[in-house]
């Protein structure tokens, strides 16, 4: 993988540790058929990020900073070509276990999502559910991105919305008012263990542009009306039922 990152060094480090505590989550995630984003278990029939399932079968697709795997799971159920790329090799490990123990096979890279080991063009749907979409620079991994996809090509992530990081100091939870500074954000550092990457809308817009995307829709994620508080102490339903908390982004590649 040659040198790596200090950013990316702390975050496979501090996943490495977190990896346990995502095991019985990742479980119950590959034991569903169904598609369902963040923190509050959205449905992706609800908010179509991917459009219409039919038009992915026979597809192939990436996932970078897939963690324990589900959401390439997922997509190889929907009759995807799914490969999965982490840092962190306690979270592979785990995906491996997964595919076992359900029957799912789809390879499987040790490697940054900011420097994948695979050719150019080799996918029609990369995908980030809080994996490179948080813990990757998005001046390295957007431009991976649309490296590895095709011509037309898809891709898909969520992340904390832009709001939510304003109103997130660096201890506790999301406020209802303004406590960080929108202009320069890019880098967040909650601790000295690990490095969050969260780029405001304006430049993840000319981001994307610039890397050969045009941004096709940018959905605000709102808990579902019977959602309960999640395991998260970041974030209250009480504040998301007023802002959100997540977004997702979907952009195609230029032909």
């Amino acid at each position: 993988m040659g040198e790596l990152p200090i950013h990316v060094i702390k975050n496979r480090d501090t996943w490495t540790k977190y990896s346990p505590n995502w095991i019985e989550p990742g479980r119950k995630s590959w034991e569903t058929s169904d598609i369902t984003w963040g923190i509050w278990g959205v449905r992706e029939a609800d908010v179509h990020a991917l459009g219409d399932l039919e038009q992915w079968r026979g597809k192939d697709a990436i996932e970078l900073g897939c963690g324990t795997g589900y959401v390439s799971a997922w997509l190889h159920k929907i009759g995807m070509n799914p490969t999965g790329v982490d840092i962190t090799p306690a979270q592979l490990e785990s995906a491996r276990t997964f595919q076992k123990e359900f029957g799912i096979e789809y390879p499987l890279i040790e490697g940054s999502a900011e420097s994948v080991p695979l050719p150019d063009a080799s996918f029609d749907l990369a995908i980030s559910e809080y994996g490179a979409s948080i813990w990757c620079d998005p001046y390295a991994w957007i431009p991976e991105a649309s490296r590895l996809l095709r011509p037309g090509g898809t891709l898909v992530f969520l992340r904390n919305s832009t709001i939510s990081i304003l109103c997130t100091p660096d201890v506790g939870h999301a406020k209802p008012e303004l406590v960080r500074d929108l202009f320069g954000l890019h880098r967040v550092e909650y601790d000295a263990e690990s490095v969050e990457f969260h780029l405001p809308p304006g430049p993840m817009i000319r981001l994307l542009r610039e890397s050969g995307f045009e941004v096709e829709d940018l959905i605000d994620i709102q808990p579902p009306a019977d959602a309960e508080e999640t395991r998260f102490d970041y974030i209250t339903l009480d504040w998301s039922k007023r802002w959100p908390a997540e977004e997702i982004w979907r952009a195609r590649k230029r032909g």
